[in-house]
């Protein structure tokens, strides 16, 4: 009997086996399929140092009606939020299509997304969102801190196709919403905000700075407090844009100005394309990102130009299980790109749990940004890295490092200390398997610098044909092993090592820094 059941348990578990090798085998080539369909977006896709994801076309329904239909004025006084609702409404009932915005300034509350829908802002239009904050506060409990959830100003969830073009602009009015630090700015602007009311707070341990918050504004601005103090209505600040858990969703041609936090954030989207999108706020615009997509499955961020008051490109993977439950970022393709004024060109972090996964960024410039490559984190945000890529890249004028690797990073916003709440004692970021190839860099304080962890070294590093001149700084590392730069020309030559502690197997050109000449 032993044997009949043995030799029966045996033949369950090789089928099995069998059974999860074919099921690998087809999820394999429908992957492989994916990536091997043409679309319009195909040529992007050629010549990879490693096979991604291709990204499939957004398809709307060719159903079109004007905001005009639906009473719309745009005079850039008229409150347009019952126009738009009563255009989604409709268009939902057709089951979807085109909402044309022409050209005009029109003042709006929020707007909620549906599927199946095209939010089209022709070339001259502007969608201004209004200054009055308590359109947007959520109807919900509020937080521990005091404070509720806003809706951003364009929002969506559980959606499935659904874009935002034209060559139009969307103006989240910002300045009414953020901080200013007065450190960050030039007189005129502080008087500006000063004149305007508001409430003054120290900047942190400064006794000669101070922040400016749009709180207890002058009558006359008519903009209400949405909160009991200035910190927590701080905390209330929407997004721009906010589209989460949805499939096939398009941004292109738009014009995102001013949000009153982050402009543009899809967050486990599968398929994304971000296309030809211009992204601008003041440089002092309290974070100011420009784009942070997270955990979001096959993406591509093409032809944008950024200039903004925080991180430019910045990939996001979620804080903790959370992240990880969300699934990796993978299969994303950056390519010729533009950064001018931002904290970070392309930035990975702070929060990064649910890993990052064939990530590939190429044929891009980075001009005036604090640091050209930005890979930020710290324990209980961190994750893991696999095939990530950065090549044939420009950097040019930046402030502050050409590359930067860090595990302690401290995430903290205007007036307030770092947060403490992450699990330090789990999610330590893992910096590993990046390659940098074919980048210059022209001018930057300081070359290189990796921080990693005592236990938790940044590893598996490659510097490809790198060259950094105009540089006051070279190379500094600290807990970081097989670090190997090949081909590379960094200022001071011959050796740019110039601070190396608690590393193991680096390599510059061959050398080891230790070695004597």
């Amino acid at each position: 009997m032993r044997n009949i059941l043995t030799t029966s348990t045996a033949s369950v578990l090789t089928a099995k086996r069998s059974f999860r090798l074919l099921v690998a085998g087809l999820l394999a080539l429908a992957v492989s399929e994916a990536t091997m369909a043409q679309t319009k977006y195909s040529h992007y896709y050629q010549n990879l140092p490693c096979a991604v994801e291709q990204v499939q076309e957004v398809i709307i329904p060719e159903y079109t009606v004007t905001i005009s239909d639906f009473g719309g004025v745009g005079d850039g006084v008229t409150d347009n939020s019952e126009a738009f609702a009563k255009a989604l409404k409709h268009l939902k009932k057709q089951g979807g299509g085109h909402l044309i915005v022409s050209d005009g300034t029109w003042l709006t509350g929020p707007i909620k997304l549906i599927s199946n829908f095209d939010l089209h802002l022709a070339d001259g239009a502007t969608i201004l969102f209004s200054t009055n904050k308590e359109l947007y506060v959520q109807k919900s409990d509020s937080l521990r801190d005091g404070s509720k959830k806003c809706h951003a100003c364009v929002y969506g969830s559980k959606l499935e196709n659904v874009a935002i073009t034209g060559h139009g602009t969307l103006d989240g009015q910002g300045f009414y919403w953020r901080p200013i630090k007065q450190k960050k700015v030039d007189e005129e602007i502080w008087e500006e905000a000063l004149s305007m009311g508001g409430v003054l707070k120290a900047d942190g341990n400064s006794k000669n700075w101070k922040i400016w918050y749009p709180f207890n504004l002058k009558k006359e601005y008519n903009v209400p407090n949405i909160a009991s103090d200035a910190i927590i209505q701080e905390k209330m600040r929407p997004h721009l844009v906010n589209i989460t858990d949805s499939k096939n969703v398009l941004i292109e041609n738009v014009h995102l100005l001013n949000s009153p936090k982050f402009h543009l954030v899809p967050t486990r989207v599968q398929n994304l394309i971000i296309n030809g999108v211009n992204i601008r706020c003041p440089h002092w615009a309290q974070n100011g990102d420009a784009m942070d997509p997270g955990n979001i499955q096959v993406a591509l961020i093409a032809n944008c130009n950024i200039s903004c008051g925080d991180d430019g490109i910045c990939m996001k993977g979620g804080v903790g299980q959370k992240g990880v439950d969300a699934g990796p970022q993978r299969d994303f393709l950056i390519t010729n790109d533009t950064v001018y004024r931002a904290h970070g060109g392309f930035v990975i972090g702070s929060e990064f749990s649910g890993g990052m996964q064939r990530l590939v960024v190429k044929d891009c410039r980075f001009e005036g940004t604090d640091i050209g490559c930005r890979f930020k984190s710290a324990p209980g945000r961190g994750g893991w890295c696999e095939d990530i890529y950065c090549y044939n890249i420009i950097m040019k004028d930046i402030v502050e490092s050409a590359f930067l690797i860090s595990s302690g990073y401290a995430d903290k916003g205007a007036g307030v200390s770092a947060t403490d709440s992450d699990n330090k004692e789990a999610f330590f970021p893992d910096w590993s398997n990046i390659t940098f190839r074919n980048i210059t860099c022209i001018g930057s304080k300081q070359a290189v610098e990796i921080q990693g962890l005592k236990g938790k070294p940044v590893h598996n590093i490659l510097f490809d044909q790198v060259t950094i001149i105009g540089n006051r700084k070279g190379i500094k590392m600290e807990y970081a092993e097989n670090i190997n730069f090949t081909n590379c020309q960094i200022n001071p030559k011959p050796m740019p090592v110039e601070e190396y502690k608690k590393c193991k197997k680096v390599l510059y050109n061959g050398k080891d820094p230790d070695a004597e000449d």
